[in-house]
C-alpha cells in the first residue's frame, strides 16, 4: 500500500475550483494553474471530481463516457499535462469512478433502450407489478427509484436521478468493462481512485417492497459487495495505490472489512453518520442543532473500533455534497477563524487520512442564497418542490435549503478580493458568497495567523509526528458535552487533543485541565495565548489545543 497514513488529500470540485478560459466554469487547466498553491499547502494527493463526458444532470456524476474528457473541462492532452506536472511537484491525482450507475446518455444504455438484450443486462430492468413499479423504493433524489420504458414495457432502477441508471454488477461483462476503465486511467499515470457510492453496487437476488424505509436496507453493503471489490482491486493491480470508497448508510463492521489490509479491498472509506447528527428524526430536510453528544460518541466508536480491528478512516467534515463545516458545526461570524481552526485540529490529528475540501483551508462558509433561482443542484431543486408540496412556505423551504443544499459546498473557490473572487473573468456558473472580499486565499496568504497558514501547519505535523500518522487513539472524558478530547499514543509518546465546540467558556475535568496545564503545547488555534490552554480549568470559545502529556 502507498503511505497514505501520513498523507493528506485535497478534494477539488472541478466546476468551482478555477476557470482558465473565461466561460464561468472551472476546468483542468485551472487546476494546473493552481498546482503551486496545492504544493505549498503540503498535500500529497488531489481527488478531483468527475470531468468525463456527461450531460451534467448531476454535475458529472452521470457519466456518458468513462474514456473521454468533457469538452467544458478541457481535452485529454490537458488532463495528461495536469497529471504530469503534478507528479513533478510530488502530487498524485485520484480520479473519481462512478461505477454504481451511468448516465442514460451512455452508449450502453442507449443500446439497452433499443432492446439489445446484451446491453439490457448491463442494467437492472424488471417487469412492473400490477401496472406499477417493481418495488416502492425511493430514489435518493426524491420520487420512485424505478422508471418505466414504454417501448420495452419494463422498468429500470435508478437509485439516484432518473438519468442515472444503475449498473448490473451481477453481470461479469459489466465488471470487466469497469476494470478496463481503471486500467485506462492507471496507464495515464493516475495515482489513486475514489469510488462513488461503491457499497451500493450489489443488489438483492429478489426485489421486494420496503415497508420500513426507502429500500436502502436491501441494497446497502449488499451480498456480493466485498467479493466484487476484491475482484476489482486484484484484477486491475491497484492494491498498492491509494483508494477510498464512498460508503452510503454503511456499518462499522462493513467498513472494517472494506479497509482491513488482509481483506485486500480499499485503503480507506468515507462514512457519513457523523454528518447526520443535525437531521431531525433522521430527515436531512428537517432542521435541528447538531447533537454534540451523538457526534462525540460516533467519532469515539468509529475511531477506537477501527483501530482495534485494523481498519482505516477517511477523515473529513466537508465535500461537494455537504454544507460548509464552519457554518454547520462552528460559528461563521463571531468566531469564524477560531471555529474553522478548531474543526481542522479535531480531524487532522485523529487516526485516519484527512481530506481538505477546496475552500475549507480558508474558512469558506455556506452560500447565503435567498432565492430558489440561485440554486443549481438537482437534489435541492427537487426537494424545494417536495417541501412546498408538504405544505411548507417558500421562506421555510429556503431556510432549509440554506442549511442543507449541496450548493453550499459548490460555490466557486474564493481566490482574491477582485471580480468574481478571482475564480473567473465571466459570470460564474454558481453564485459566489458576499464574503469573498474578506475570505479569500490571497488575503490569507499575507496573514500569518490565517486559517490557510494553520492548515499548512497541520498537514506538516502529520508528516513530522509519527504518533499522528501511526499512533493509537482513545477518547477522554472532559466533563463537558461540548468539549471533545482524545489521546494519541505511540511508543511511550502521548499527545492529548482537546477541542471545544462551544460559543461560551467551558469548564473541563481536572484530568483534562492537568494535562493541558502540565503539557508542552504542540499547536493551538488561539494566537499567543495569555495562559497555557485549560490550565485554569476552562477553555475559551472554540478553543483547540494539542499538548504532549
Amino acid at each position: 500500500m502507498s503511505n497514505f497514513k501520513s498523507s493528506t488529500v485535497y478534494q477539488i470540485y472541478i466546476k468551482s475550483f478555477c476557470d482558465s478560459n473565461g466561460d464561468g466554469i472551472g476546468d483542468l487547466n485551472g487546476i494546473r494553474s493552481k498546482l503551486t498553491y496545492l504544493k505549498d499547502l503540503g498535500i500529497d494527493y488531489v481527488w478531483v471530481t468527475p470531468f468525463f463526458r456527461s450531460p451534467m444532470n448531476d454535475n458529472g456524476y452521470d457519466v456518458a463516457d468513462y474514456y473521454d474528457v468533457n469538452p467544458m473541462f478541457g481535452t485529454m492532452a490537458d488532463c495528461e499535462a495536469m497529471i504530469r506536472e503534478a507528479k513533478k511537484l510530488g502530487i498524485g491525482f485520484m480520479f473519481d469512478m462512478v461505477f454504481n450507475h451511468t448516465s442514460t446518455d451512455h452508449e450502453w444504455f442507449r443500446k439497452a433502450l433499443a432492446g439489445d438484450p446484451e446491453y439490457m443486462d448491463y442494467y437492472i430492468f424488471r417487469d412492473g407489478v400490477d401496472g406499477h413499479a417493481p418495488t416502492n423504493w425511493e430514489s435518493k433524489f426524491g420520487g420512485n427509484a424505478w422508471e418505466y420504458v414504454p417501448s420495452l414495457d419494463k422498468w429500470y432502477l435508478h437509485l439516484f436521478d432518473v438519468s442515472q441508471a444503475d449498473l448490473n454488477w451481477e453481470n461479469p461483462r459489466v465488471r470487466e468493462e469497469l476494470k478496463q476503465v481503471i486500467r485506462f486511467w492507471k496507464d495515464k499515470g493516475v495515482s489513486g481512485f475514489r469510488f462513488d457510492v461503491v457499497n451500493l453496487i450489489s443488489k438483492p437476488a429478489l426485489f421486494e417492497d420496503d415497508y420500513e424505509g426507502d429500500g436502502r436496507r436491501f441494497y446497502t453493503d449488499g451480498r456480493h459487495v466485498h467479493e466484487f471489490l476484491r475482484e476489482l482491486v486484484a484484477d486491475t493491480g491497484i492494491g498498492d495505490m491509494v483508494t477510498v470508497g464512498e460508503m452510503s448508510s454503511t456499518s462499522l463492521d462493513n467498513c472494517i472489512r472494506y479497509t482491513r489490509p488482509e481483506d485486500e479491498e480499499l485503503s480507506m472509506c468515507f462514512s457519513f453518520h457523523h454528518l447526520k447528527v443535525d437531521y431531525k428524526d433522521g430527515d436531512k430536510w428537517a432542521l435541528m442543532k447538531p447533537d454534540l453528544g451523538k457526534l462525540r460518541d460516533l467519532f469515539r466508536t468509529w475511531q477506537e473500533e477501527m483501530e482495534k480491528a485494523g481498519g482505516w478512516n477517511a477523515l473529513f467534515w466537508c465535500n461537494h455534497d455537504q454544507p460548509r463545516a464552519v457554518s454547520r458545526f462552528g460559528d461563521d461570524r463571531a468566531y469564524w477563524k477560531e471555529s474553522a481552526k478548531m474543526l481542522a485540529v479535531f480531524t487532522h490529528l485523529m487516526r485516519g487520512t484527512p481530506y481538505i475540501y477546496q475552500g475549507e483551508e480558508i474558512g469558506m462558509t455556506n452560500a447565503g442564497f435567498t432565492d430558489i433561482g440561485q440554486y443549481r443542484d438537482v437534489e435541492s431543486t427537487n426537494y424545494y418542490r417536495i417541501l412546498l408540496e408538504k405544505g411548507l412556505s417558500h421562506s421555510e423551504a429556503l431556510e432549509i435549503l440554506g442549511q442543507r443544499s449541496r450548493d453550499n459546498g459548490r460555490t466557486p473557490m474564493q481566490w482574491t478580493a477582485g471580480d468574481q473572487a478571482g475564480f473567473t473573468s465571466a459570470q460564474p456558473w454558481l453564485g459566489i458568497p458576499e464574503n469573498y472580499r474578506v475570505i479569500n486565499a490571497e488575503a490569507e496568504e499575507k496573514d500569518p495567523d490565517s486559517i490557510l497558514h494553520f492548515y499548512r501547519s497541520l498537514v506538516q505535523l502529520r508528516k513530522e509526528q509519527p504518533v499522528i500518522a501511526e499512533g493509537g487513539i482513545r477518547f477522554l472524558d472532559t466533563g463537558s458535552d461540548r468539549v471533545f478530547a482524545y489521546e494519541r499514543t505511540l511508543e511511550g509518546q502521548v499527545l492529548t487533543v482537546v477541542c471545544s465546540f462551544s460559543t461560551d467558556t467551558e469548564e473541563v475535568s481536572a484530568q483534562i485541565a492537568d494535562r493541558l496545564g502540565r503539557g508542552t503545547l504542540l499547536i493551538s488555534n488561539y494566537k499567543k495565548p495569555d495562559r497555557q490552554q485549560g490550565s485554569d480549568g476552562t477553555l475559551r470559545p472554540y478553543e483547540a489545543a494539542a499538548v504532549w502529556s
